[in-house]
């Protein structure tokens, strides 16, 4: 796996949290269309399992610093 640098992970992470908030705001603008609500909550899905990986790896370079 690939090591990246705390700033580039808070950087992504940004990144894609505000991307998040974009798509879940228009989320029920959509709605009326199901396949395009369909993709779109995929996309969200995806988005959340991206920033809880980054949250989980950020955890993990911050408890082997502490133990360093």
């Amino acid at each position: 796996m690939t090591d990246f640098s705390r700033p580039a992970l808070l950087e992504a992470k940004r990144a894609l949290a505000s991307t998040l908030s974009k798509c879940e705001k228009v989320l029920p603008k959509v709605a009326a269309s199901p396949s395009q609500a369909t993709l779109l909550r995929r996309r969200i899905e995806a988005l959340r399992i991206s920033l809880a990986l980054i949250e989980r790896e950020l955890a993990r370079a911050e408890d082997a610093a502490d133990r360093e």
